[in-house]
């Protein structure tokens, strides 16, 4: 079984995969300061028997990075820690590749081989909208290549920050009003909030995609993922797909990936 470990901002996401079969995720919250026997004691808590044959894992908190290679240093199995230098087959179009953070190199892999290929064996591009601490738009060419996107706020970031800045404000439970207009304060905030943030998605969407025409002459296939897509989506006008699990889809690939090019190599 493997096992794949998405480390980000406010949640860590686990998935385990019988081949290609996602057989069961959790999330927990995201400890940047948890000691290796700490995550070591929560995994095991979560896997309880299960037969773990190899991890891949990616994470965007630097803090505890450290931490985690301990813990995956230790481990008696393949292991894949995708960052700088771990080959994946993503083309990176970007400025300075090392910026682009590694869930977002395994979400293009994702998104290019589960929503990217055609019923007739062709390549289409895919804009993928993440819905996280922060909320990721990016671009996937037809043949399979980072192109970049934009970068905004998350919604429940954006929630706190009114909280804690306006004093007749506060935090309210993130759900899609029935109405746009709302009648009372949580009701605003909601429209605000879950609305407004449909639209950033759809404009920022309706002008990747003008720019992905542009150059490949195709539309994109918008796909929805992250723990927020389940509050946003359905308001957005411009996604196609949702994929919660599109980040593990793309760890398990990469680790595919990587024990395929090692085979290559040792291979007389």
């Amino acid at each position: 079984m493997l096992l794949t470990v998405d480390v980000g901002n406010s949640q860590t996401v686990l998935a385990t995969f019988d081949g290609d079969r996602l057989v069961g995720s959790w999330r927990v919250t995201t400890a940047p300061r948890a000691t290796a026997d700490e995550l070591r004691m929560v995994w095991r808590g979560l896997l309880r028997d299960t037969e773990v044959t190899g991890v891949a894992a990616c994470s965007t908190v630097p803090a505890l990075l450290p931490s985690l290679r301990q813990l995956l240093d230790s481990l008696e199995v393949p292991v894949v820690l995708i960052g700088p230098g771990v080959r994946t087959g993503v083309p990176l179009h970007v400025d300075n590749p090392r910026e682009v953070g590694a869930d977002r190199v395994v979400t293009a892999l994702a998104a290019h081989e589960l929503f990217g290929r055609t019923a007739d064996g062709g390549d289409r591009p895919v804009v993928v909208v993440d819905f996280g601490t922060s909320t990721n738009v990016d671009a996937v060419g037809p043949g399979g290549q980072f192109l970049g996107g934009a970068l905004a706020p998350g919604v429940e970031v954006s929630l706190d920050a009114l909280a804690s800045r306006a004093a007749q404000l506060r935090s309210v439970e993130l759900t899609c009003p029935p109405h746009a207009i709302g009648k009372n304060t949580v009701a605003a905030l909601q429209s605000g909030l879950v609305l407004g943030f449909a639209g950033l998605v759809d404009g920022l969407v309706g002008r990747i995609a003008a720019e992905i025409v542009t150059q490949f002459g195709t539309a994109p296939v918008v796909v929805a993922t992250g723990g927020l897509a389940p509050v946003v989506a359905g308001s957005c006008r411009t996604i196609a797909e949702r994929e919660p699990d599109l980040t593990v889809h793309g760890l398990r690939l990469a680790f595919e990936r990587q024990q395929a090019a090692e085979r290559r190599g040792s291979a007389p």
